[in-house]
């Protein structure tokens, strides 16, 4: 007999890269295993060196799937970085000879006691190549210029996702389940700027993740519509089963690393007698 913990993933925003990149993060269509194996490896207070085969906490090996209650809508954040012009400290003058150099003439012209008001253009951003000044011995930038970065970044607004975790073991389960309401970091919905909202903890309950994805009613925050889209970690020959990548491997910060793990896409039909959500906190 397996359990399936099912997992409340709601809030304002949500992004769950695949292929993100500093110019573009994107963002699946639903939540992927590995980062909902990282949210609970984050309630759980594990290091980023954990083993996730661990014979006593194995993550890695629990079956996942996810229904999606409420899709969201794709939301792209335009931003730009650095460039433009920004007002001169003392300090500034002081680390740097050459900014010195390059806003002397303002700060001779200055009159009064007061240091007064200088900037410079296109030195306003985050300092590359840093590396020490050979008159100063000071940590500056090798990099006068700082030109302006164009980056992306791309959330679901307003989604709502019904994860789930199966495994045999229900007091692996119910560890993973007290940990996400009283986890020991922080969590967010793929993104730090993405915190969850409400109640995560959606229960465990006997069965497999597909008994229990139909026998469990919508979320509240679900469109209309009785039969909402699931995808479920199937076997490789399984048919219509498709390969995705992020299976969870480690997640070292100089190491992260994820594999190929197989799921097919359905229709759930919910039952009439699904039990219904109580309140969400």
């Amino acid at each position: 007999m397996t359990h399936v913990l099912l997992i409340r993933l709601a809030g304002p925003l949500q992004s769950w890269g695949l292929v993100s990149r500093f110019t573009r993060r994107d963002t699946h269509s639903r939540p992927t295993k590995s980062a909902v194996i990282g949210l609970c490896a984050a309630a759980l207070g594990l290091d980023r060196t954990a083993d996730l085969h661990a014979e006593d906490l194995p993550l890695a090996e629990l079956r996942f799937g996810v229904r999606a209650d409420q899709p969201g809508v794709p939301v792209r954040d335009y931003h730009t970085v650095g460039a433009g012009r920004y007002p001169v400290r003392p300090r500034d003058l002081i680390t740097d000879h050459r900014r010195a150099a390059a806003v002397s003439p303002s700060v001779e012209a200055q009159t009064g006691a007061a240091f007064g008001h200088h900037d410079l253009a296109h030195w306003y951003g985050s300092p590359k190549k840093i590396a020490k000044d050979p008159h100063s011995g000071a940590l500056v930038s090798e990099q006068l210029s700082r030109d302006a970065l164009v980056t992306e970044r791309w959330y679901l607004a307003d989604a709502a996702f019904l994860a789930a975790l199966e495994h045999e073991d229900r007091g692996l389960l119910e560890r993973v389940a007290h940990a996400l309401e009283h986890p020991q970091r922080l969590l967010w919905l793929g993104r730090k700027s993405c915190p969850p909202s409400g109640t995560l903890d959606g229960g465990i309950h006997r069965g497999a993740i597909e008994e229990v994805f139909a026998g469990t009613a919508l979320l509240p925050e679900a469109a209309d519509g009785p039969r909402p889209w699931a995808w479920i970690e199937a076997s490789p020959d399984e048919p219509q089963a498709a390969p995705i990548n992020d299976q969870p491997v480690t997640f070292e910060a100089d190491e992260r690393a994820h594999t190929l793990r197989w799921e097919t896409r359905t229709r759930i039909t919910i039952a009439e007698s699904a039990k219904a959500w109580e309140v969400i906190l």
